[in-house]
């Protein structure tokens, strides 16, 4: 997490993050919300429940302004598409910073792979935003772009995600999202 902070990603989040439109008090502290996140899943969490592991134990010493797992979901449920396409430029210009202090991708000066897939994910609750029975007779998915960045050197750093709908083709809005995954790229170094 002071990696993350000294590579501003709380400073990222509190310019870019604007969660406008909620009634809820779900846009306050974006920053705080999103370093809880971020330091959640660099703890093994993998669920909005596991989000908790940060108020066990000497956890809250390590970490200021923790917030509670419902809280956290219900921050990431005010998200639009429009908000999430601003937590896209937090993590794209984040990734430069950190491809800045880190080795995170050696030998990029000299060659890099930029691999975008489509993929389909299970999705079992019925309320799921953009699920739908697509192309699997029967079973409800989400349908999102992937976008991995790496090296000879290096594993695959994800330059971006976005989702789609359960029924799109494979190739909608492919081409806006390879040039925005060049763009990463570049930003990364």
């Amino acid at each position: 997490m002071r990696l993350a902070e000294r590579c501003g990603l709380p400073r990222l989040v509190t310019e870019k993050v604007k969660l406008t439109g909620v009634t809820n008090g779900a846009g306050a502290a974006a920053d705080t919300k999103v370093t809880s996140i971020v330091g959640g899943m660099a703890a093994g969490a993998d669920s909005i429940d596991d989000l908790d592991v940060l108020r066990h134990g000497a956890m809250p010493a390590v970490f200021a302004g923790i917030r509670a797992p419902s809280t956290l979901g219900t921050f990431l449920r005010a998200f639009t598409h429009g908000h999430a396409l601003q937590l896209h430029a937090v993590h794209r210009r984040f990734l430069g910073a950190l491809a800045a202090h880190t080795p995170l991708l050696p030998g990029a000066g000299e060659m890099a792979f930029i691999d975008v897939d489509s993929t389909h994910k299970r999705i079992y609750g019925r309320t799921k935003q953009g699920a739908e029975y697509g192309r699997f007779k029967g079973i409800r998915t989400l349908h999102p772009l992937l976008a991995t960045i790496c090296t000879p050197q290096s594993r695959p750093v994800i330059a971006g995600v976005r989702m789609r709908r359960g029924k799109a083709a494979d190739s909608r809005g492919a081409p806006k999202f390879v040039s925005e995954a060049l763009a990463t790229a570049a930003e990364a170094g």
